[in-house]
């Protein structure tokens, strides 16, 4: 379902008020059993919470900075200990070709020198740009200070007299608790979901995307960028499937526009599917294509609702089964064809 449904298609009701109008579902609900199922969250189906138990210290959070040659080195000594999959990309590549015609991306010829280095695990881009000014990198044996800067695959560049290659690629799915923040880094201290991860590779990964302090759900945390940036473009139309509670009953005139598309002051809202999940009219799934900023809570604020808990229950094909709140997985290598391949 990637494109937007409208209310007035015909089809039964999914739910009803009394003495009157009662909600009207999409016309891809027709003719399916249990539709409200895909909107669940996994804790949900079990009947149970599956809230995170531990939480890191604040003493563990609060512990001193270390310098970029400090965190390189002690993540290279990690390097040999890790558990992450090894992924067959090649044997994907000739997967995904057999079962469709794949069309390769061109892989660029050069790419700038802070993202070389930032792909080899040293640091963030920005941290990079600060090695380059201090005159730390040198490529093909020539320092080099020049901002924007690109490189080849076959440029030896190296840093503290090493030569740096491109890290493994780690893919990581999180299903985010709340007070959470989806940042690398906060100078306030507080509470992140690179704590939850911390174990779960050595290279350094990022969040594809973002989930907002109090929401959960699902998070898909990796260094492969290329991955990273088409997940994000809003040209992919990437699906997201939220589980939304309300603090008050939503109306069937209400319902009926959010499914018709709401206007933002930043422009309109198109939704792909919208269901109630609960007898009371309080609890909804909705099924959205866009990644604007706080887009569903804005929707309904903007209808006079607040959102009391919000949940990401499917990202990009990906779903919590079998994945307790803050709690991680590998993806596997089926997913990772879809993820790079069919979307």
């Amino acid at each position: 379902m990637t494109k937007p449904r409208r209310s007035n298609s015909k089809g039964g009701s999914i739910g009803s008020q009394k003495g009157g109008g009662g909600f009207k579902k999409s016309s891809s609900f027709r003719g399916k059993k249990n539709h409200s199922d895909k909107f669940k969250s996994s804790e949900d189906r079990r009947g149970h919470s599956t809230d995170q138990k531990e939480v890191p210290s604040k003493t563990e959070r609060g512990s001193k900075k270390r310098s970029v040659k400090e965190n390189y080195h002690a993540r290279q000594e990690q390097v040999e200990k890790a558990k992450t999959p090894n992924y067959n990309f090649q044997k994907m590549k000739e997967i995904a070709k057999k079962k469709a015609k794949v069309t390769e991306t061109p892989v660029a010829h050069e790419i700038r020198l802070n993202k070389f280095i930032a792909n080899a695990g040293v640091c963030s881009r920005r941290e990079a740009d600060t090695l380059i000014a201090e005159g730390q990198i040198s490529v093909n044996g020539q320092v080099v200070k020049e901002m924007g800067y690109k490189v080849a695959f076959r440029d030896k560049v190296t840093w503290l007299g090493k030569l740096l290659s491109r890290e493994k690629l780690v893919y990581v799915l999180l299903n985010k608790p709340k007070d959470f923040l989806t940042t690398t880094d906060d100078p306030q201290n507080r509470r992140t979901v690179m704590e939850l991860v911390k174990k779960a590779a050595t290279e350094r990964i990022y969040p594809v995307g973002r989930l907002d302090r109090q929401t959960t759900g699902l998070l898909l945390m990796t260094n492969d960028g290329e991955l990273a940036e088409k997940l994000a473009h809003p040209s992919n139309d990437i699906k997201k499937v939220y589980q939304v509670t309300l603090d008050k009953p939503i109306t069937p005139e209400d319902f009926d526009k959010v499914l018709n598309t709401v206007e933002l002051e930043d422009g309109p809202v198109p939704v792909d599917d919208l269901a109630l999940l609960s007898a009371d009219a309080t609890t909804l799934g909705i099924e959205i294509h866009l990644g604007r900023n706080r887009i569903v809570r804005r929707t309904f604020e903007h209808l006079g609702y607040e959102v009391v808990k919000l949940d990401r229950v499917v990202y990009a094909g990906l779903d919590k089964k079998d994945l307790p709140r803050g709690k991680w997985r590998y993806i596997s290598e089926k997913e990772l064809i879809k993820l790079k391949y069919f979307l």
